[in-house]
């Protein structure tokens, strides 16, 4: 009893808590693997035969030596550790992935080394090192049963014709298949007559396995690799078996933080050593090698993918291959931590898994000459597919790139070249295009691939003295050079090194100090890769150090204590993202906005939050012990956005701490010892692992100096956490709210590995369709907040949104939700987006109606167009269809997944992305044959709730098509509206149209004579600004009043209105024959009643025809707004201005309508000018302030020539000159503008060149004053206008830039 307690408490500081072994189980024989079975029932419900006879019945199809059968965990020492319970079906499972494997002696058998990971539901890992090996079979109902079977295989495949082919192209089928490719090593023993017992040896795999509370992958790569030595050895090994794993199970302790140990294996000693508490967590698995394997640059892009929470696919033959990217690149993420689906090993019974609508990092173990084209998956829109074995990975669509990715690859590879290691393998990643090959690559068969890998491996191998052969080469040609020595000795004294060089001549060094010291070559290997394992995280922990160096500054600490901020934690906002993102280097942006919606983010700063309650998270406190001593030898300013790369400089301190622990142990283990056991035993037989004595391995030693140190500690814990509970939450209940509060977005983290029944998968899927919900939910609220949230601050001004950058980021996110929706679930798909092949389905049938409609000879009742405001525009008829159509015209959109992400900002933009879906998915006997019975799709209350959170997005305008595709062709329609009962609706002249947008204008367009309305397609404009609307002032009827034009973009269905209410013609109003007309969105007719209303705040738009007419009636009165209006008027207009270039370049909106519009500066100044004007005359034509400007100029000029101005100071001089030359500019553009028109001009230009300030003292001076203004007039009011000056000098600060539509044919 008291070793069993001693096992208890010495547990959590064990180095390894249970020795097992896995292999066939020789009592129950040959079993089929049930898992195997599992999966075939799962097939034949999902093809919707009968699940029950498809699982019952045999494979005789396979070969047998191919067939997976059942494996046990043969035995597991001790029985039980208290606080990590052993878990018999995971441990077996990952043991050996694909159950038993049999081979003959015309097979290859050597051993195999992988490792595995166990993810526990709270997220806490337990690692796993196995090594397999195959040991002969001597049980003959073993080998008679195998030779039977192989009997039925061989009758059932003579009298199988070809078998055929099922027609459903299932994903998951074809996954299957890809994975049961026939492997080389089979076709030998089937050609030599597959097994005879009489003639062949039978070998079975056997696993022998550590599990260990931490990843030291070396030391129990040793430890298995001796005892497997000491099976195999000729003689017996010095003591019996069970003292080495009593020894490691009971007598090795985990080494202290900071510390190093050294124990005994069977054969030699193992060291290994533990980071300290600043430092980087342990990590053993070989980073040199995940770089090697992939390359450098293909690394830093699946590490980015990582970062951004995207499904990660592994690809591999080799388990152990699949376990060091997986860990590698996790491990690289210090601070943050992933926290989704984590299976680096998915056994084959999981592959459901790989249809998990949620992030997740899988390793899927490829077999021998299986062909990637035939990998079909379940989803792909956001995967990225890394092929570890051929050097290449795919990545996913519109993917951001990491910030100073070049600096970032080019320090990584001198830190591999410092240890002799080239950096240059891994083919470059291909984005999905193709599902072949990449283009101008030639497809490499495997063989090919691993012979160059080896040969790459031997050449860039540190030990032959190489370093990759020609970098030696380039080294002695440079040490043999006297100039570039001297170059190189002059370069140091100036303070430049030449890093390559030092790089070269360090790994040159590194390798001619090898093996000294006493060492042996593999003490000396581990300390290699030791430091270079260090160095390089070091390198990937100082980008995050110095791009997250402020992060404190933006986290919202908002709740007054643990419990209240756990219970509130859905509804709080924790990190100001705004003004972070703000703060940070412009190029960082597209991957930083990202980035921080990630749930490894949101976690970090939950952490960081709580660390004000608790204990600090081990990992942020490294991370804020790292920024606290940045600060100290580098004080940044906030101000500072500098995106200037800083390279890591602790690579040497780091790899020294190493260094100085493994050279100096700090604590030798008790070495193995011969136990209390009965003698004879565990009788030694070359080859055969022996049966080891349950008693002995089941109890650890009675007294242990380091047990009796962990039940104090024990103590000490217990005493903490009686005064937590005390203290408040009850501790299971704070872990229960943690989980809640943490699970956001991620009700699934891990799969659970053991019990595997339907009904558990049917479970899972449910969470599945519940998480999926709650994330729609939490997106769509977060971007309805986002955007109202602003515009609540811009108090009614809608089209200054979020930033555009953060909106793209939350759409981005939204297609990428829309795709795992569609991808759960799914059992036909083609090509790589669910969702577009989904619509494609829908199309298919829907044009298969249409033309039997068509041929059908039903008359078509011509449907009545329903009479709405907008005048003469007819309605945009909503359709599906349409807008596929649309989109399937975008010849540069070439995939399926951009289709999808096109087809829903359009439908996202139009308002109709709820709608759309509603449709989509009525149609329920598609979706009944494309979607499997758990699909979220098949769930009729998720589903309509889901189409609910989306139909809230209708309340707030997006342009995010309008905005992402600038350069495809756009149909616009133009309708100009006349006051019919002031003027002709026709024209005798000849009118045209240029229409301006954002992105550019569509050129003068001549329209057609008697006719109000065109179409014209042009590259897309974006938003619309300006309308130029003139005539040539031909025939009779020349003279023509216009209300407005109305100009519709064809696909978005957007409408602009551009107010006119004024003349154009010779003669009439202010002469204009040509007008800039300013726009403004139109509420769509029929929105409010259609539900599809409740909209953001209207654009400013141009003045309305009643302030154009008011200022230039005829009779002059009307409305007269006061000086004091007046004066405000100004003010605001100035401020608008000035507001505008404050915000973001991406969502400052036109500057145009700030210019222009109503209430701009121009109004605002006509106004000022207006006020006390004598314009109207008796028997004369009215007078304009453009004829005020004139007559100044006049004066100006006629006193120059008089010499008037001479004595005037240069300054004023100067001044007037630039006055007159402007003014008579304008005058002489060959545009028939008008008065008004011409005084916009001015005042537009004066402000761009930021001469108003100077102008205006002239024109008070000025003599012809008196004449046109009232005393009364503010222009006459010399405090006013000084007022006025100071105001309009406050523009000089930002450069003001005019449309091209404004200053056509003025060049000043």
């Amino acid at each position: 009893m008291s070793g069993s307690s001693a096992v208890s408490a010495a547990a959590p500081c064990r180095f390894a808590h249970y020795f097992a072994i896995c292999g066939i189980d020789t009592e129950t024989g040959l079993e089929p693997d049930e898992l195997a079975a599992l999966y075939r029932w799962l097939e034949a419900d999902r093809q919707g035969r009968d699940p029950d006879t498809a699982a019952t019945g045999e494979d005789f199809e396979q070969n047998p030596l191919k067939r997976t059968f059942k494996s046990k965990v043969l035995a597991h020492y001790p029985e039980n550790v208290e606080w990590n319970p052993f878990d018999q079906d995971a441990v077996n499972m990952l043991c050996m992935p694909k159950g038993l494997s049999f081979r003959t002696q015309a097979d290859q058998h050597d051993p195999q080394f992988h490792s595995f990971i166990i993810t526990k539901e709270d997220g806490s890992r337990t690692y796993g090192f196995v090594q397999t090996f195959y040991e002969e079979v001597t049980s003959p109902q073993i080998c008679s049963a195998m030779q039977t079977l192989y009997q039925m295989h061989n009758t059932q495949s003579a009298t199988a014709n070809t078998p055929s082919s099922s027609s459903s192209s299932s994903s998951m089928d074809s996954l299957a298949s890809s994975l049961d490719e026939a492997d080389p090593s089979t076709s030998s023993s089937r050609r030599a007559g597959g097994y005879d017992s009489s003639r062949d040896t039978l070998y079975v795999s056997k696993a022998l396995c550590l599990i260990v509370p931490m990843p030291f992958m070396h030391a129990c790569r040793h430890f298995l690799s001796q005892l497997h030595r000491a099976v195999t050895s000729a003689t017996t090994p010095p003591l019996p078996l069970e003292s080495y794993v009593h020894n490691i199970l009971y007598e090795v302790p985990l080494p202290a933080p900071g510390r190093s140990l050294k124990f005994h294996g069977v054969y030699e000693p193992i060291v290994c050593q533990r980071p300290g508490l600043g430092e980087l967590q342990l990590a053993d698995f070989p980073l040199a090698e995940a770089f090697g394997l992939l390359g450098v640059e293909n690394l830093v892009q699946v590490f980015t993918c990582t970062l951004l929470e995207m499904q990660i696919l592994l690809y591999s033959r080799d388990y152990q291959w699949l376990m060091t990217v997986a860990e590698g690149i996790t491990t690289l993420l210090f601070p943050f931590q992933w926290q989704h689906v984590y299976v680096p090993i998915l056994p084959a019974s999981l592959l459901h898994f790989l249809d998990a609508p949620v992030p997740y990092l899988m390793g899927l173990q490829s077999k021998e000459g299986a062909d990637r084209s035939k990998l079909e998956l379940p989803q792909e829109a956001n995967l990225c597919f890394v092929d570890i074995d051929n050097h290449y990975i795919e990545l996913p669509e519109d993917f951001p790139q990491f910030p100073n990715k070049t600096e970032f690859i080019q320090e990584l590879s001198e830190v591999l070249l410092s240890f002799g290691i080239s950096a240059n393998t891994g083919a470059p990643p291909r984005t999905r295009t193709s599902p072949g090959s990449a283009p101008g690559s030639t497809p490499s068969t495997p063989a090919r691939e691993r012979k160059t890998v080896s040969l790459r491996q031997l050449e860039d191998d540190g030990r032959n003295g190489n370093l990759a052969g020609d970098e030696l080469a380039v080294l002695e040609l440079l040490q043999g050079n006297a100039t570039l020595e001297r170059l190189q000795a002059l370069t140091k004294r100036t303070g430049v090194t030449v890093a390559r060089v030092d790089a070269l001549r360090a790994g040159v060094r590194a390798q001619g100090t090898e093996g000294q010291g006493g060492r042996t070559a593999a003490e000396e290997e581990e300390l290699r890769n030791a430091k270079l394992n260090v160095q390089l995280r070091e390198v990937f922990a100082s980008r995050f150090t110095t791009m997250f160096a402020d992060y404190e500054a933006f986290v919202i600490q908002s709740a007054p204590d643990l419990e209240s901020w756990l219970t509130n934690r859905e509804q709080m906002h924790n990190f100001d993202k705004a003004s972070f993102l703000s703060d940070q280097p412009e190029p960082y942006l597209p991957f930083l906005s990202h980035f921080i919606e990630t749930q490894m983010f949101a976690t970090f700063i939950d952490n960081k939050i709580m660390s004000q309650w608790e204990d600090k998270e081990p990992l942020l406190r490294v991370f804020d012990g790292r920024i606290d001593k940045a600060r100290l030898y580098n004080v940044r300013a906030p101000s500072l956005r500098s995106s200037s790369y800083q390279r890591c400089s602790i690579l040497k301190e780091s790899a020294q701490a190493i260094e100085q622990r493994l050279m100096k142990i700090d604590h030798t283990a008790i070495h193995p010892h011969l136990l209390d056991m009965k003698i004879g035993q565990g009788k030694y037989e070359q080859g055969f692992f022996p049966k080891l004595q349950v008693d002995v391995l089941n109890t650890g030693p009675t007294s242990n100096k380091w047990s009796h140190r962990t039940a104090t500690a024990q103590r000490r814990k217990d005493r903490h956490r009686q005064q937590t509970e005390h203290l408040g939450l009850d501790n299971d209940l704070k872990e229960k709210y943690m989980q809640e509060a943490r699970s956001l977005g991620k009700n699934l983290r891990q799969p659970k590995l053991s019990d595997l029944s339907p009904a558990v998968i049917a479970q899972t899927n449910w969470k599945f369709v519940e998480g999926l919900l709650k994330e729609c939910r939490m997106k769509t609220k977060r971007m309805l907040v986002e955007k109202m949230g602003q515009e609540a601050v811009e108090l009614g001004h809608g089209d200054v949104n979020i930033t555009g950058l953060e909106e793209n980021t939350l759409i981005a996110s939204l297609c990428d939700l829309l795709e795992r929706i569609w991808s759960h679930g799914l059992q036909v798909k083609q090509g790589k987006s669910a969702l577009w092949s989904h619509l494609l389905h829908y199309q298919a049938r829907e044009e298969k109606l249409e033309q039997q409609q068509a041929e059908s000879p039903v008359s078509n009742v011509p449907e009545r167009r329903k009479s709405d405001c907008s005048v003469a525009m007819p309605s945009l008829r909503v359709s599906l269809i349409q807008d596929m159509r649309h989109i399937q015209s975008m010849s540069e959109i070439k995939t399926d997944v951009g289709r999808a992400r096109a087809w829903i900002r359009l439908s996202l933009e139009k308002k109709l992305l709820s709608q759309h879906l509603k449709q989509l998915l009525s149609r329920h006997a598609l979706t009944k044959k494309l979607y499997k019975r758990y699909a979220f799709l098949r769930s009729e209350e998720e589903k309509e709730q889901f189409l609910f959170h989306l139909l809230s997005l209708n309340t707030v305008d997006y342009f995010c098509f309008t905005s992402v595709f600038t350069t495809i062709m756009i149909p616009y329609r133009v309708v100009i509206i006349p006051i019919k009962k002031l003027s002709n609706a026709m024209t005798t002249s000849n009118p045209w149209v240029c229409v301006s947008g954002e992105l550019g204008d569509s050129g003068i367009m001549q329209i057609p004579k008697n006719v109000l309305e065109m179409t014209f397609d042009c590259q897309n404009l974006g938003k619309l600004t300006t309308v130029q609307l003139g005539h040539d002032n031909a025939g009779l009827l020349a003279k023509w009043l216009v209300d407005c034009v109305m100009v519709r973009n064809e696909i978005t269905g957007h409408t602009y209105k551009f107010p006119c209410g004024r003349w154009l013609g010779k003669g009439v109003d202010d002469g204009s024959l040509e007008r800039v007309l300013i726009g403004e969105l139109a509420v769509p007719s029929g929105e409010e009643d259609s539900g599809r209303g409740c909209r953001t705040p209207p654009l400013q738009r141009s003045p309305s025809q009643t302030r154009r007419i008011n200022i230039t009636s005829l009779s002059g009165r009307g409305y007269k707004p006061t000086s004091a209006q007046i004066q405000e008027a100004i003010g605001e207009a100035v401020n608008n201005i000035v507001k505008h270039f404050h915000k973001p370049e991406k969502e400052r909106g036109s500057l145009t309508v700030l210019l222009c519009g109503e209430n701009s500066l121009v109004a605002a100044l006509e106004q000022f000018f207006h006020h006390g004007f004598k314009s109207a005359r008796l028997f004369q034509k009215t007078v304009f302030v453009w004829d005020f400007v004139e007559k100044a100029v006049a004066y100006m000029e006629s006193a120059d020539q008089m010499g008037d101005l001479q004595e005037t100071a240069e300054p004023l001089g100067m001044t007037c000159q630039s006055f007159c030359r402007y003014v008579n500019a304008i005058n002489s553009t060959p545009r028939n503008i008008g008065k008004d028109g011409k005084f916009q001009l001015l005042i537009c230009l004066g402000a761009r060149d930021r001469l108003l300030p100077q102008w205006l003292p002239l024109l008070v001076e000025c003599p012809v004053i008196p004449r046109m203004y009232e005393a009364i007039a503010l222009l006459r009011d010399r405090t006013t206008v000084n007022a006025l000056i100071g105001v309009l000098e406050t523009l000089h600060d930002f450069p003001v830039t005019l449309e091209a539509s404004l200053v056509k044919g003025i060049d000043l």
